[in-house]
């Protein structure tokens, strides 16, 4: 979204408070040629006979979104039986789905095996019990290389203390495991957290996933996951995908050499392919000023957007409205009975009651986190496609919260 003779407008000339208009506030709007840039630019920037970028559907589920990133060629990456069913009824083909759980049960895995799928087990205990009943079905193994990487603790998945993966140092373990059952591991994968922002980390990490597959003979893909680190302010510091392309692109020609084929490296980029693409707005409903502090405060809350509150991370925000006004300092808050901040002390075009704040960077782990907390309705979502907007969400109603709720009638007596 550009600044264009005083407006902002969508690539097509959308402009997006029609939008607001005519699906109203809160809404989070999609911009499909900015996924469309991002999946090009990190495809370029891979030179090797055979990748394969996954998307990490947990950014945004939306069944719409996915099927474009399915059209774009992109496998999907998944954490669940339910993402798994998505990405089948999206259109992806089961081999281009790889389903990596986290705690989950045996049973789950079976469901995903079921549907044909590349399963990815990230702890010895079910890789056993896998093996002695599966033995025949391929497996991908989810190593932990140990590595404290990504934007806070939050989301650092890769460090000795993580939950995730089985550690590079238990690989003895796992082969002894691997040969008792007779199981074909055919992959293997390993994820460090995102907002990344050193190269360094990713070709460390790289290093001790390519010495760990030195050790298994049937090897067709590595997986070196993502967390690759897109921009939040103006000038903000962002992962250089052209020189991490190149770097590891050529790192990996000359494992596969002394390996003696050519394996198919996958990548599974979530927030790198859909949060700049995605901007929510947000209408005002009050402008508040107290002794030390203006507040702004809108019609929406951390149960639409709860990365500030959770994460501490950082939005853009803007008066879509009036983007020309003289800058005044705001506190965005939201109208949730809670601490419920998305920014302090903000410059943001001077706003008026009834003002539309636009909210950047809102594509990924947005609307997928956001909830009902406050009996509040979830939000509309909309697509930008090719200078058309399309509805793909509806926003909620009454009916929505009512939905699955079963009522007692407690006006009938007991019988004594």
């Amino acid at each position: 979204m550009e600044l264009n003779d005083g407006k902002f407008l969508f690539q097509g000339g959308v402009d997006p408070l029609n939008i607001c208009e005519q699906y109203g506030c809160p809404v989070y709007i999609y911009d499909t040629s900015i996924i469309k840039r991002q999946y090009d630019r990190l495809n370029n920037a891979i030179n090797l006979p055979k990748s394969k970028i996954n998307y990490a559907c947990k950014a945004l589920t939306n069944i719409n979104i996915l099927k474009f990133l399915q059209q774009l060629g992109a496998g999907l990456d998944t954490v669940s039986i339910q993402e798994v069913k998505l990405g089948l009824k999206a259109g992806f083909k089961p081999d281009d789905i790889i389903y990596t759980p986290n705690c989950v049960s045996l049973k789950e895995i079976e469901d995903a095996m079921n549907l044909g799928v590349k399963i990815n087990i990230d702890n010895l205990s079910i890789l056993e019990q896998f093996g002695h009943l599966y033995p025949e079905y391929p497996v991908c193994v989810r190593i932990n290389p140990h590595i404290f990487a990504g934007g806070n603790n939050k989301i650092s998945v890769g460090h000795i203390d993580s939950k995730f993966g089985i550690s590079f140092h238990q690989v003895p373990h796992l082969k002894r495991v691997v040969e008792a059952t007779n199981l074909k591991v055919v992959g293997l994968h390993m994820h460090t957290g995102s907002d990344i922002l050193d190269i360094e980390v990713f070709l460390q990490g790289c290093e001790i996933l390519l010495n760990t597959a030195k050790g298994f003979n049937d090897l067709e893909y590595l997986d070196l996951g993502s967390g690759f680190k897109v921009p939040y302010k103006p000038n903000d510091i962002s992962t250089d995908i052209e020189e991490l392309g190149q770097r590891i692109s050529n790192r990996f020609r000359v494992f596969c050499e002394e390996y003696g084929k050519d394996l198919t490296l996958m990548f599974e980029p979530g927030k790198f392919l859909v949060s700049e693409a995605g901007y929510f707005c947000s209408k005002v409903n009050v402008v508040k000023q107290t002794i030390s502090t203006v507040f702004a405060g809108v019609d929406s809350g951390l149960n639409h957007l709860i990365r500030p509150m959770f994460y501490g991370s950082h939005h853009e925000i803007f008066n879509l409205s009036q983007p020309n006004n003289k800058p005044r300092i705001y506190t965005i808050v939201g109208y949730i009975c809670e601490t419920d901040t998305f920014g302090v002390n903000r410059k943001i075009s001077e706003i008026a009651e009834g003002d539309i704040l636009c909210f950047k960077n809102a594509g990924a782990y947005c609307f997928t986190m956001s909830s009902n907390y406050n009996s509040r309705y979830r939000p509309a979502e909309v697509m930008v496609h090719e200078g058309q907007a399309h509805l793909i969400r509806a926003r909620e109603t009454m009916d929505d919260l009512l939905r699955n709720q079963v009522e007692v009638n407690f006006l009938e007596k007991s019988i004594v």
